[in-house]
């Protein structure tokens, strides 16, 4: 079963464990301005595009894979006036070709999936800035080490080593915003709202069973050891 972001997430104006002001705070770490190109990788609704367009003056080059969410980024860049300084690419990131200094900042919040961990991330966007530009990428990290047994650990890392991955690839730590337990929470108790509601529509959607029981483990582990041991920032780095 795929699961169902459109629906998932279809009340989240921002798709991370993040707040409009901290996304301004990351805005102000890279400093942004009106002369500033910005690209956004893996961009979702274009919440993020819209507060930095709003608040900094930057244009704003999101690409998203999900045409649902590449269609409402569109859609509310044009409701909030700012469809001049907000484009949107419907296509894969990693398939993109994204050519050497074509921006002057990059942002990846909360994707750097689309390449890997954040190592790969950095890795990739790279080549798109300047030397002495700043890139932005939002990745989880495990704030307690080593891991209860219980917990499998994935792809991620505790915060020093996390660090050290995003600098490996190239970049010096210059700002960090990490997400509270009100924006965890925030941003969990959407995801069971929407699906609570979307199990209840008529006729109920065949995948229903499926979708319950993804929902309802994704719940029990926020509350079970997300919540005390994932921590989740965006770190901001100067290319070296």
């Amino acid at each position: 079963m795929s699961w169902p972001w459109e629906v998932v997430e279809r009340d989240h104006e921002l798709q991370n464990p993040t707040s409009a002001d901290k996304i301004r705070l990351v805005g102000e770490y890279m400093r942004l301005d009106d002369r500033t190109r910005v690209l956004d990788v893996a961009c979702g609704k274009g919440g993020p595009a819209r507060i930095l367009a709003a608040t900094y003056g930057c244009r704003v080059h999101g690409i998203e894979l999900r045409p649902t969410f590449a269609e409402q980024a569109r859609e509310q860049a044009v409701a909030a006036g700012l469809n001049a300084l907000i484009e949107v690419e419907t296509a894969d990131a990693a398939e993109v070709q994204l050519q050497p200094d074509s921006y002057d900042a990059a942002l990846c919040l909360g994707a750097a999936f689309v390449w890997g961990t954040i190592a790969d991330a950095a890795a990739a966007l790279r080549p798109v800035v300047p030397d002495g530009a700043y890139v932005a990428i939002g990745e989880p990290f495990w704030q307690v080490w080593p891991l209860p047994d219980s917990v499998d650990p994935q792809e991620f890392v505790a915060l020093p080593e996390t660090v050290s991955r995003f600098a490996d690839a190239g970049f010096r730590l210059t700002g960090m915003v990490a997400a509270s337990d009100d924006d965890w929470d925030r941003y969990e108790s959407l995801h069971w709202r929407a699906v609570e509601e979307w199990l209840v529509e008529q006729p109920p959607p065949p995948e229903a069973d499926a979708v319950r029981s993804t929902h309802e483990r994704r719940r029990s582990d926020h509350l079970r050891y997300r919540r005390a041991l994932l921590g989740w920032a965006i770190f901001v780095g100067r290319k070296a």
